[in-house]
């Protein structure tokens, strides 16, 4: 990473919104559509989309999760290939997480391939633990999905 500390924010603009559906064509098997985010950007309440910004790159990661009283589901959660392996995923899920606990959200959930272990190594080394798993949950390859959950402090 650069010499300055990444900052993690909401999305602000449609050039954000350019290069996190890059960084979803870059990323996932089946990404997830320009119309699903304009859709849940309409709905601030609901959805959050953060973006992590470094010296080198306007938008290096993002996250997008639901709020639902006091937890959140983590949706998607992905860095630009070229930032993979430097702590880019490891400072936007922290970052998420606390604004998350600023919002007053307690608990968070997200489901991750059972062959992703790049990202069951970030989740768990952030204190999500594996309490379920989804039988053939995601398609194109069709594989089961870990449910992971953790509590969210103040002090992340």
């Amino acid at each position: 990473m650069s010499s300055n500390a990444p900052v993690v924010e909401p999305l602000a603009g449609p050039a954000d919104l350019e290069a996190v559906l890059a960084i979803e064509e870059a990323t996932f098997y089946n990404p997830t559509t320009r119309e699903w985010y304009e859709a849940e950007l309409a709905r601030p309440e609901v959805c959050s989309v953060y973006v992590i910004r470094t010296d080198e790159a306007p938008v290096a990661g993002f996250a997008a999760f639901w709020r639902v009283l006091d937890e959140m589901h983590i949706n998607n959660l992905a860095v630009e290939p070229r930032w993979r392996g430097r702590g880019v995923g490891r400072a936007l899920l922290r970052g998420v997480l606390r604004a998350a606990a600023a919002q007053g959200i307690r608990r968070a959930t997200l489901e991750v391939r059972r062959s992703n272990t790049p990202a069951l190594r970030l989740y768990q080394g952030q204190g999500f633990a594996i309490v379920g798993v989804r039988p053939n949950y995601y398609a194109q390859p069709v594989e089961d999905a870990l449910v992971l959950a953790a509590t969210v402090e103040s002090s992340q």
